[in-house]
């Protein structure tokens, strides 16, 4: 929105009326807290970094049709379009600050654009973020958000912290998203109507765990978002820590939604697999495991010991008690 371009909607606002009517925010830079010295209207934003720390910078596109279903309600776009960038840096134990949109549309279809701003900018308060620019311009419905946060000096969390010995834990439930994306594409159907809203709100609706990644900081040796689902992250986290990974399929935390409207292949599946869940995935040193489920807890949030990292470069699961070679695998946009 720093930057204006030529195209335009044949009906509907202006770009420069599309930007002023549904993502300026009078008064939004004049809070004393927000750091931003010159948000939007120019050609860049001018930000102040607190004192002592480091920027934490992320950034995520999401497409109609490959991120979600065609008839999906703007302001889960606009929420999700912010959410998977706050995850990424809650993974971190960062506090966002600042964001920027790039947004294209097929059209300034007033409508669409103020449940879009609804669903981007009531996140985005949520958490303390300012949008502070960015660009629009027409064509096929993608979103690009980036959101800037920081950490204090030396104390981000990384994949590569973790040592051998170190449980492996998830926040929250799994598999949610994925039931919830199998419901609104028909795929899967439930009798149970509440149970269902459940788990489409799940998937429409990502709760970044923003607050527990930043009581992490200091009791994780490690940490990363599972975007991808656990069989598609884990392997990443325990490469980047040089490490092996072994995990009991058994203690997977399930909802009872996800139990009550899949099988429980599916479910475990799901649970395994299935991306959009982005809850966070940490490795904490055994003897601090109770220290984090209980800062958890403070938030209302579950934690589970899922199992643990080892010397050596395989990720192994067990079922049962038994060694178990899985079927699924995570999301890759080029596999």
């Amino acid at each position: 929105m720093t930057t204006a371009k030529s195209d335009k909607s044949d009906a509907g606002p202006g770009e420069f009326e599309l930007i002023r009517r549904f993502f300026m925010r009078p008064g939004a830079v004049s809070r004393g807290d927000s750091g931003v010295i010159l948000g939007i209207g120019d050609d860049a934003a001018l930000l102040a970094m607190p004192a002592h720390s480091e920027l934490a910078a992320t950034v995520d596109t999401i497409i109609e049709g490959r991120h979600f279903p065609t008839d999906t309600d703007a302001r889960s776009i606009g929420h999700r379009a912010l959410a998977v960038n706050l995850s990424d840096l809650a993974a971190m134990g960062a506090i966002p600050a600042w964001a920027t949109l790039a947004l294209t549309v097929p059209s300034a279809d007033s409508k669409w654009l103020q449940r879009f701003s609804d669903g981007l900018l009531g996140l985005a308060d949520a958490h303390g973020v300012t949008l502070v620019g960015g660009d629009t311009t027409r064509g096929p419905l993608t979103i690009s958000v980036q959101v800037l946060g920081h950490v204090p000096r030396g104390t981000a969390m990384r994949r590569s912290g973790a040592r051998a010995g170190d449980l492996l834990a998830v926040t929250g439930t799994l598999g949610d998203a994925g039931a919830g994306l199998a419901l609104v594409s028909a795929t899967c159907l439930a009798q149970d109507r509440a149970l269902a809203d459940q788990l489409i709100r799940r998937f429409e609706y990502p709760e970044p765990r923003v607050q527990f990644g930043q009581a992490a900081r200091g009791i994780a040796s490690a940490a990363m978002d599972l975007s991808d689902g656990l069989a598609g992250d884990l392997p990443k986290l325990a490469s980047a820590s040089g490490l092996a990974a072994h995990v009991d399929i058994d203690r997977l935390p399930m909802s009872p939604a996800l139990r009550s409207v899949a099988a429980p292949e599916q479910a475990r599946d799901w649970a395994m697999a299935a991306g959009d869940d982005y809850e966070l995935l940490v490795a904490v040193p055994q003897h601090r495991f109770a220290e984090l489920a209980s800062a958890a807890a403070r938030l209302d949030l579950r934690l589970t010991a899922i199992g643990e990292l080892r010397s050596g470069t395989d990720v192994t699961w067990t079922l049962n008690g038994r060694e178990f070679a899985i079927a699924v695998q995570g999301y890759d946009h080029f596999r």
